[in-house]
C-alpha cells in the first residue's frame, strides 16, 4: 500500500496535495521518520527539525510530549485553520499512531474545528457524541 493510500482511505475523498495542507502529528525534535510525518516530509515538504506549525504545504502537531501539550497543540491548529477558511486541511488520525492515543480520545479534541478540516471517518460524530449531540447525517 502506498503512503498516500495509507493516510487517506479513513477519509471521504483522497489527499490532494493541489489543494490540501497535511495535518500530521510530530514528535518534539521534528524528526519525520515515520507514518504520516514520514508522508509529509517526503511529499509535502514538511522540514525537518519543525515539530510544530506549518511546514511546507503541511501542518505539525506535536503529539508525543503528553496529553496536556496535544491539546493545546491541537487548539492551536484549530485556531489557524479558522483563520484561513480559503485552506482546506487534510486532517490525519493525528495522535493515533506512535503517540498511542485512542480515536475516541482524540477525535472529541477537533469538536470545533471549521469546516475547511476534513477530519478522518468517524470523527465528527465521535466527538459530537461525546458532547451529548446528535450527529449530523451524511450524504454519500
Amino acid at each position: 500500500m502506498m503512503a498516500n493510500e495509507e493516510h487517506t482511505q479513513e477519509h471521504e475523498r483522497p489527499f490532494n496535495p493541489d489543494q490540501d495542507i497535511f495535518v500530521f502529528g510530530s514528535n518534539e525534535e521534528g524528526r519525520h521518520y515515520a507514518g504520516a510525518a514520514k508522508y509529509a516530509q517526503e511529499h509535502c515538504g514538511a522540514q525537518p527539525g519543525v515539530a510544530a506549525g506549518p511546514t511546507g504545504q503541511a501542518y505539525a502537531i506535536v503529539t508525543m510530549s503528553g496529553l496536556s501539550r496535544l491539546k493545546e497543540e491541537i487548539a492551536k491548529f484549530i485556531e489557524y485553520a479558522s483563520q484561513r477558511p480559503q485552506q482546506s486541511f487534510f486532517v490525519t488520525r493525528v495522535g493515533c499512531g506512535l503517540a498511542g492515543y485512542q480515536d475516541n480520545g482524540i477525535a472529541p479534541l477537533f469538536l470545533h474545528a471549521p469546516p475547511n478540516c476534513l477530519l478522518p471517518l468517524g470523527w465528527r460524530d465521535i466527538a459530537m457524541l461525546r458532547e451529548g449531540l446528535e450527529p449530523s447525517p451524511k450524504i454519500y
